[in-house]
C-alpha cells in the first residue's frame, strides 16, 4: 500500500468513522486513557488487535513486536520497548487483564528453527530478538519431533504463548497484582485462517475455544 493510497484512506477514515465517533475522541482527550486491557500480540500485518477484539480507541493498551515475545524482567537491562509498555500499564494504567496473543503461520516462531548467519548485519537485532523464543522451540521439538515442520511450527507457536506468560510474571507489579488477584492473565492463539481464537487453559494444559473460558470462573495465574 502507497504512502499515497494511505493518506486518501486516512480521508475516508476522517469523513466517516472520525466525524461519527467525535465524541469519543474528544472524551477520551479531556478525560485521558483508562484502558482495563494490556493487549500483547505480534507485530505481523495480519493480527490486528482492535479489529480481533471488535473494540474501540482507548479500549486496549497494546504493546505489538516481532513473536509477540516478553522479556524477563531484568532490572539491569538495556531500555526494551515491551518490557515499559507491561510496567505502565500495569503500575500506571492499573489494567485489569493481560492477554498473550499469539496466531498461527507465525514467521518469528518459522525463523526460531532457522539459522540466521552471526555475520548477517541486516539481520542483527532480529537474531538477537528471537532468543526470547529458544524455550518455545526446544520444548516444541522435544513434544512433536522435528519430522513435520508445520506440526512443528504450530507446537512452537503455542509454545511460545505458554512461555511468555511465564516471562510475563518475573516482572514484580505482574506477580504482586497476580497474588493479589488484582490481574488476570490469558493467552490467546489466534487463527489467521477464520478468525477463531482459542485460550490457553492452564488446567487442562491445552488450547481451546476461546469462548469456552467465558463458562469458566477465571484463575488469576496461569502457572
Amino acid at each position: 500500500m502507497s504512502t499515497k493510497t494511505l493518506i486518501k484512506s486516512h480521508k475516508r477514515f476522517k469523513e466517516e468513522y472520525g466525524e461519527k465517533n467525535s465524541g469519543l475522541f474528544q472524551e477520551l482527550v479531556e478525560n485521558g486513557q483508562s484502558p482495563k486491557t494490556l493487549f500483547i500480540s505480534c507485530s505481523d500485518s495480519r493480527v490486528v488487535p482492535n479489529l480481533i477484539t471488535y473494540t474501540k480507541p482507548g479500549d486496549l493498551f497494546i504493546s505489538r513486536n516481532i513473536g509477540n515475545f516478553v522479556p524477563p524482567f531484568d532490572a539491569n537491562s538495556e531500555a526494551s520497548a515491551t518490557p515499559a509498555a507491561i510496567e505502565y500499564a500495569v503500575s500506571v494504567l492499573n489494567v485489569d487483564n493481560i492477554i498473550v496473543c499469539g496466531h498461527t503461520d507465525c514467521g518469528a516462531c518459522k525463523s526460531l528453527h532457522l539459522d540466521i548467519p552471526e555475520d548477517d548485519i541486516e539481520m542483527t537485532h532480529v537474531r538477537k530478538w528471537l532468543k526470547f523464543g529458544e524455550s518455545a522451540k526446544e520444548q516444541a521439538i522435544a513434544f512433536v519431533g522435528n519430522h513435520d515442520p508445520k506440526i512443528l511450527y504450530a507446537a512452537t507457536e503455542k509454545f511460545n504463548i505458554i512461555e511468555q506468560i511465564k516471562n510475563l510474571l518475573t516482572y514484580p507489579a505482574v506477580k504482586r497484582k497476580v497474588a493479589e488477584g488484582k490481574i488476570f492473565v490469558q493467552g490467546w492463539y489466534y487463527h489467521l485462517s477464520n478468525g477463531e481464537l482459542e485460550y490457553f487453559d492452564p488446567i487442562e494444559h491445552q488450547f481451546l475455544p476461546v469462548a469456552d473460558s467465558l463458562k469458566k470462573p477465571q484463575t488469576h495465574s496461569q502457572e
